[in-house]
């Protein structure tokens, strides 16, 4: 099976599993999947953040006003009370987003771990662990997400709430920073060595009949044109050869700074060393006579 390194511009995402037999458009959809599904895990793991300190969304006519405001225009959330967990605590939101139910501590803490949780499933880390990642990976980890939702309000979520619109895949993510991070599988393609895969060909006309050998792909959209390419070395690799040049730098400023003689006074310096061994010259010693 070859290993195919997908990455998103410079970064990393995950590792995916696959054949070179298998068709460039169903490994691009399937990545793809893999990608996209990884963001709404994302987005709901950072919702729940504020669901469980403030409880759940308000009505849109309602987002934004004060309470003097809602009490002019007698606006309700026929939501609130109806969904709101059992033993709710009130926390306002000043952002005037939820209405403030939020679930005890107890509850806050199955909401916090099944985030922390579908965060791990689908982490970046994988990619140093050397694990794959499938669809059944995404899958497992809205399923805890789920699962931790209908425990904490049993009752359900609003139709509105942002989780409750993910969970049933009824999102809108127009104009939103998030909506430019989706990929649309209509346009999606893949890159590998500064050439683009050409949907209808097989893995193996681009990477080769060897299905034993790991490839760093870039995922893209067909609208962002060619990405660059992956650098000769990597950024350990660079810093490596960077500091070994700074050792042997160091070391050339440490011999020009060098500049002792005191070895000409050794013996093994000493030009007429043999001359005077041969004519039995060599450890004489002497001193002068005193006259009486």
């Amino acid at each position: 099976m070859v290993i195919l390194h997908v990455k998103r511009g410079d970064e990393n995402q995950f590792l995916y599993e696959t054949n070179v037999n298998n068709s460039v458009d169903d490994v691009v959809k399937d990545i793809v999947a893999i990608f996209n599904g990884r963001l709404k895990v994302t987005r709901i793991c950072n919702e729940l953040d504020e669901l469980q300190k403030h409880g759940t969304f308000l009505p849109l006519e309602m987002q934004g006003l004060t309470d003097e405001q809602i009490q002019e225009l007698k606006l309700e959330d026929p939501w609130a009370k109806k969904c709101a967990p059992q033993g709710y605590v009130f926390a306002k939101d000043e952002m005037g987003r939820r209405c403030g139910f939020a679930p005890p501590p107890n509850l806050q803490e199955v909401l916090k771990k099944a985030a922390e949780t579908a965060k791990e499933i689908i982490s970046k880390k994988h990619v140093d662990l050397r694990e794959c990642m499938t669809q059944k990976d995404v899958s497992r980890a809205m399923d805890e997400l789920r699962g931790a939702t209908k425990i904490v309000f049993p009752a359900g979520l609003p139709p509105h709430d942002p989780v409750r619109m993910e969970l049933d895949n009824v999102e809108d993510l127009s104009g939103t920073q998030a909506a430019n991070e989706v990929i649309d599988p209509s346009r999606a393609c893949l890159w590998a060595c500064g050439k683009k895969f050409i949907n209808g060909n097989k893995l193996s006309d681009h990477l080769g009949p060897n299905d034993k050998s790991k490839v760093t792909v870039k995922l893209c959209s067909s609208t962002e044109g060619a990405p660059g390419r992956e650098p000769v070395l990597t950024e350990e690799e660079r810093k490596q050869l960077m500091l070994q040049a700074y050792r042997r730098q160091e070391e050339w400023k440490k011999l020009e700074q060098d500049d002792d003689d005191s070895y000409l006074n050794s013996k093994w310096a000493d030009g007429h060393n043999m001359k005077r061994q041969f004519h039995g010259l060599d450890n004489i010693s002497w001193k002068p006579v005193l006259k009486k």
